[in-house]
């Protein structure tokens, strides 16, 4: 009985991993071991950092409301109570963008929300 050897298969699966690590630095891109470990590691921050980059984008809304919130004589916390009673359904990003982008809408919906 002849022996099985992974040749072929190995060098493909081999190939899909360094073709995943092509731009890394180092053994990083062409050392099957070192690129193996790299891509675990890169697809892992991946994982982490979608969430993290939710997580900072809702700061940065906060931040913006506040800012042009406080420009219109109110605070951050005191304008979503206010939007929240006047059943005004506006997510922190379209306030965000509406700070940023349309000065007087937003003060339209301050407002609206203060009345």
């Amino acid at each position: 009985m002849a022996r099985v050897k992974g040749g072929i298969k190995a060098r493909r699966r081999h190939n899909r991993v360094l073709a995943v690590t092509k731009g890394q630095f180092g053994a990083r891109k062409n050392s099957i071991r070192r690129a193996t470990e790299a891509r675990l590691h890169a697809l892992w921050y991946a994982y982490r950092d979608r969430r993290n980059r939710r997580r900072d984008l809702r700061r940065l809304w906060i931040v913006r409301i506040n800012a042009a919130a406080r420009l219109n004589g109110i605070t951050y916390s005191k304008l979503t109570s206010n939007l929240k009673s006047a059943n005004i359904r506006l997510d922190r990003k379209v306030l965000a963008d509406l700070a940023v982008r349309d000065a007087s809408a937003f003060s339209a919906v301050v407002s609206a929300a203060s009345a």
